[in-house]
């Protein structure tokens, strides 16, 4: 069984108070503080299920929202404001599980708001981050400075990448998880875009996918996250 709650999160002067909402497995043995990404709030399916299938593997998780989706607005909030956003969130994670590990990351612009934080000041507890599809460059300009902070992130990241996702060419991700060295750790799942959809003829459907994801971020987590 897995305990939910629905909460509030103060972010700061900028950002006002944020919905939260955890999402605790009995007997869980680590939490994921995850964010959403630019365009989609923290009840998109993709997030949902994602909580859900960790849930039954032992991993509670409190997603949230940033200030501009609880505002309903179009534009993503300034970097600054984000970053806020995920170090309140990462204190409310320590405040409800005491003594539960935690990590933190999220999808595309969560992620890297996420990395963004830790790589300005190490959020309090977590020892890992988890990127569900790292937001390297716009789709066809490709790039790496938005990776240029994560040579500061001194704990473990994973990162979950789709062979086909045009936000990050893998020519210049794979050089870039080798610079940062056994802090960071590649799992392409083959076939998958941006939101890791897989086309029908691979043979493999989303909910494979989903699978592989969740299954990924245990065994890591497993083995990584101290």
């Amino acid at each position: 069984m897995a305990a939910s709650a629905e909460l509030r999160i103060a972010v700061g002067e900028r950002g006002g108070d944020v919905s939260g909402l955890l999402l605790r497995p009995d007997g869980a043995r680590l939490l994921y503080v995850l964010a959403h990404g630019a365009g989609a709030g923290m009840r998109h399916p993709f997030l949902e299920t994602v909580a859900r299938l960790l849930g039954e593997r032992g991993i509670g998780t409190l997603r949230y929202q940033f200030p501009h989706m609880e505002r309903r607005a179009s534009r993503p909030d300034p970097p600054a404001v984000a970053a806020a956003a995920v170090r309140a969130a990462a204190a409310e994670a320590a405040r409800l599980a005491p003594g539960l590990p935690l990590v933190a990351g999220g999808k595309s612009f969560g992620g890297r708001m996420t990395s963004t934080a830790q790589a300005e000041e190490p959020l309090p507890g977590v020892r890992g981050l988890v990127f569900l599809g790292f937001p390297l460059h716009p789709p066809g300009r490709a790039g790496d400075q938005r990776a240029e902070h994560l040579a500061q992130v001194q704990v473990p990241m994973l990162f979950l990448q789709g062979t086909r996702d045009d936000f990050a060419d893998l020519t210049l991700l794979k050089p870039l998880i080798k610079r940062l060295g056994q802090r960071a750790t590649l799992h392409l799942v083959e076939g998958g875009d941006h939101s890791f959809h897989v086309l029908k003829r691979s043979g493999r459907t989303d909910a494979d996918v989903m699978g592989e994801i969740a299954d990924a971020i245990a065994e890591w987590s497993a083995t990584t996250v101290k």
